[in-house]
């Protein structure tokens, strides 16, 4: 089995840096390695349904509409007042659809790459992280194993990062991916709705100024949990529950 035609590659080495990279713990430093001049957060979009299109809305539009703060640190749940804006209810008509979850959306995923590329050396050469859970492409194969969990290792042009890397009619992205010559490195974990990018300051700079693209600097130690929020009213329900940024 492979995964956008994309075989699971056996040999781990090239990955084996990362491992003892990454930080324990739910912050930034926990899902990209905090070996980096500089950090961003990519916030998914939410989704309004207009006819047949679906138009993004921002985070910021979503905090102007709830009277809540957009900044860097914000959490879904507190900037719309209840975690049940996760995966039950919508805000009509402003949005329908919540942030995607665990999955980067292949059009914020187009206009990253398109940042991204040009702060590489081998934009043709890069590795790809999918989560293990999401199947089983031979017994053998093995997993490179980080502190959020096992990844079967692709490798492709950076453009694969924009595939489908589930069967249809699910979507599911790379959930990490980063160049042979580790100029910076993209994680998108499963309980996440943003996406967070480590890289040189002028690849952020880049990131933070592209169209299309809402995104925030962000630190190796900021917390990614809900309890990360300081500045809004927390939500309704109680913020012990892991996974809301």
């Amino acid at each position: 089995m492979a995964f956008a035609g994309r075989p699971v590659e056996s040999d781990r080495s090239p990955a084996a840096w990362l491992p003892a990279a990454l930080a324990p713990g739910a912050t930034v430093a926990s899902l990209v390695p905090p070996v980096f001049p500089a950090y961003a957060r990519v916030f998914h979009p939410a989704v309004r349904y207009v006819g047949d299109d679906d138009v993004e809305v921002s985070w910021a539009e979503v905090a102007a509409a709830n009277g809540t703060t957009a900044h860097p640190l914000m959490q879904w749940g507190s900037v719309t007042g209840s975690l049940e804006y996760f995966e039950n209810d919508d805000q009509a008509p402003l949005w329908h659809g919540a942030p995607a979850r665990g999955h980067l959306p292949v059009t914020v995923a187009e206009r990253l790459v398109a940042v991204l590329r040009r702060h590489t050396a081998t934009p043709g050469d890069c590795w790809f992280g999918v989560a293990a859970d999401l199947g089983n492409p031979t017994a053998s194969a093995p997993t490179l194993d980080l502190p959020r969990g096992g990844f079967w290792l692709l490798r492709g042009p950076v453009d694969l990062a924009t595939a489908n890397l589930a069967d249809e009619p699910a979507e599911q992205s790379a959930g990490l991916w980063w160049p042979a010559d580790r100029s910076w490195v993209v994680a998108t974990d499963v309980d996440l709705v943003s996406s967070y990018v480590a890289g040189g300051v002028a690849c952020i700079t880049a990131i933070l100024a592209a169209d299309g693209l809402e995104a925030a600097p962000a630190e190796p130690g900021h917390r990614v949990t809900g309890d990360a929020d300081r500045v809004n009213p927390p939500p309704s329900e109680a913020l012990d529950v892991p996974g809301h940024g």
